[in-house]
């Protein structure tokens, strides 16, 4: 990947990482989505820390593990994303999580093209 394409992907998944912390703080804490909340919000955010320490791997092995996460991070957001949608009535709520659940799958799916491009080469 060139510098300019790293800085994209580096400044979208800081993005997406940003949009969930706002949406989720638009959702009526309850004891259900509770524990909910907060696991979207850690899986969220860590697909952008992963992604900045891949870009600053000591090796190749160091790159390929962090994307893989980036990866695996990207998969379980996806989770939560749908869980909170299941116990979300809001409707416009409930329509930003279909859009961020697009943008987590989009990510999921150029981190999994990075991880067969490293394993191709």
């Amino acid at each position: 990947m060139t510098q300019l394409a790293n800085r994209q992907l580096e400044e979208r998944t800081e993005l997406f990482g940003e949009n969930v912390i706002f949406l989720c703080k638009k959702i009526k804490p309850t004891f259900i989505n509770r524990p909910i909340i907060s696991q979207t919000v850690r899986s969220s955010t860590s697909i952008g820390a992963n992604y900045m320490e891949a870009n600053n791997a000591s090796s190749r092995k160091d790159f390929a593990n962090k994307i893989f996460i980036c990866k695996k991070e990207a998969q379980e957001t996806k989770h939560w994303l749908r869980m909170l949608s299941k116990v979300e009535n809001d409707e416009q709520i409930t329509n930003e999580l279909r859009l961020l659940w697009q943008e987590c799958q989009e990510l999921t799916m150029i981190f999994q093209k990075i991880t067969n491009s490293l394993r191709s080469n």
